[in-house]
């Protein structure tokens, strides 16, 4: 594990495997970047991968104001400290938000965008209705049954059925998650903006990996978002959740992989 200091003086970690071009792996919520942890090993023997904690998960400290904007930021600062000009940016959920809005400010350093499990319009109110209850909860001292409730709603039907012990260390992975980390997630998630229009300007490939079985993000919404782009690739996984590289890690390495060499050849 490599450790900097953001900007604003707190402690940023992140691992590095592998050489050759490179590719960043952002995690969603409410994990930490050991996550891909059955992926980076994969995409090591032909890339430099780049895996942080983002700031407020694992080794890494939460920031005085966290915003898709800030973690952004975070990104930039990884990237100038191993001396890497462009990269390709995979982003699984909340990761894909931050992704995002790395790629609408800092776009001349994306070789291409993978949005897995991850769309790109905001939260309608509906949505926003339901994480303000959620960090209602978290606040009255509620992580656990928050967490308990959360984690399995995040896999396939099959794969719950099949792999209930893999649940279980997930929800214990989560419980680990400081509760002032989540809420401030969920308000860097309720404030984020649209940002469909980075897909409609984008100057480099985007990809979408979509789950069939995803309950929170519908494929069909993300189908209609990969016609945004002017070059995509999407694919669509059947028995499949919002985890695929828990649920199907050598096929989204290998989606990845194929993904990369697209944008690294063109």
């Amino acid at each position: 594990m490599i450790t900097i200091q953001t900007s604003q003086d707190t402690r940023l970690a992140y691992r590095k495997e592998g050489q050759g071009p490179a590719i960043v792996l952002i995690h969603g919520f409410p994990e930490n970047g050991g996550l891909w942890q059955q992926v980076w090993p994969i995409l090591a023997a032909k890339f430099t991968v780049i895996v942080p904690d983002l700031p407020g998960t694992g080794e890494s400290e939460l920031l005085p104001e966290s915003t898709m904007e800030s973690m952004a930021e975070c990104i930039v600062a990884i990237l100038k400290n191993e001396n890497i000009g462009k990269a390709v940016i995979a982003g699984h959920s909340m990761g894909g938000y931050v992704a995002l809005a790395f790629a609408e400010r800092f776009g001349d350093m994306v070789e291409g965008l993978s949005l897995v499990h991850s769309i790109a319009s905001a939260d309608n109110e509906e949505k926003k209705e339901t994480r303000r209850k959620s960090i209602a909860l978290i606040r009255k001292g509620g992580k656990e049954p928050f967490i308990k409730q959360m984690i399995p709603n995040l896999f396939s039907p099959s794969f719950k059925e099949a792999y209930g012990s893999v649940i279980e260390e997930q929800v214990k992975r989560g419980m680990e998650l400081e509760a002032d980390s989540m809420i401030a997630f969920y308000e860097a998630m309720i404030a984020r903006p649209d940002r469909t229009d980075v897909l409609k300007s984008a100057t480099f490939p985007v990809q979408f990996v979509l789950g069939e079985d995803d309950a929170l993000i519908p494929s069909n919404v993300g189908l209609e978002q990969s016609r945004l782009s002017s070059c995509n690739f999407v694919s669509l996984y059947s028995n499949t959740g919002h985890m695929s590289m828990m649920e199907d890690p050598e096929r989204l390495s290998k989606d990845l992989i194929d993904f990369a060499d697209y944008c690294y050849s063109i």
